[in-house]
């Protein structure tokens, strides 16, 4: 009798493991969706779009000024790094580096420590807009050095070993050497 229990036992949770696995999930599909019906659509007519703002003229193009010692409060738009500059990585960029702005120099600090959406950046007695320097990011050729807030305060380019040349925001020269 113990061996009929035993036999009883094993095959009442054969059934129930057996039962546990069938479901309606993989069963076929028995019926599809009914077709959407289609929507009436009106006449199609074709007729010439004006030009954009009215008129056929293109807006003029900003132009790269250069910055002059002493003139300050003219919003520049920084030059665009020169083809043959080499494709940066954060490695290329992660140290201190000496910076040199209008006549002044002070030490800037980029860890590779990550912070928003690239990497932690300490202004070590940087005047200016510099003194603001929170963080920076490369991208293609281009070094962007940002402000708390996001900002833009300055983009750069390499132009050279342990060299790179950009504007601040407000159009000054920049430069970082080792």
């Amino acid at each position: 009798m113990g061996t009929l229990k035993v036999n009883l036992l094993a095959v009442a949770a054969v059934g129930m493991v057996l039962a546990g696995c069938q479901s309606s999930r993989m069963d076929p599909v028995s019926s599809a969706p009914a077709p959407l019906q289609a929507a009436p659509s009106g006449a199609v007519s074709q007729s010439q779009l004006p030009p954009p703002g009215g008129s056929n003229q293109f807006p003029t193009a900003p132009t790269t000024a250069t910055n002059t010692p002493g003139t300050q409060g003219n919003t520049q738009v920084a030059a665009l790094p020169p083809e043959n500059a080499p494709d940066l990585t954060a490695s290329n960029v992660a140290g201190v580096w000496n910076a040199s702005m209008g006549g002044q120099s002070c030490k800037i600090a980029t860890p590779q420590t990550k912070f928003g959406q690239g990497y932690r950046a300490g202004p070590l007695r940087c005047p200016g807009e510099l003194a603001n320097l929170s963080s920076w990011a490369v991208s293609g050729k281009q070094l962007t050095l940002y402000d708390a807030a996001g900002g833009t305060v300055a983009r750069l380019y390499s132009s050279g070993q342990s060299k790179f040349d950009g504007q601040t925001s407000g159009g000054q020269n920049l430069s970082l050497s080792r």
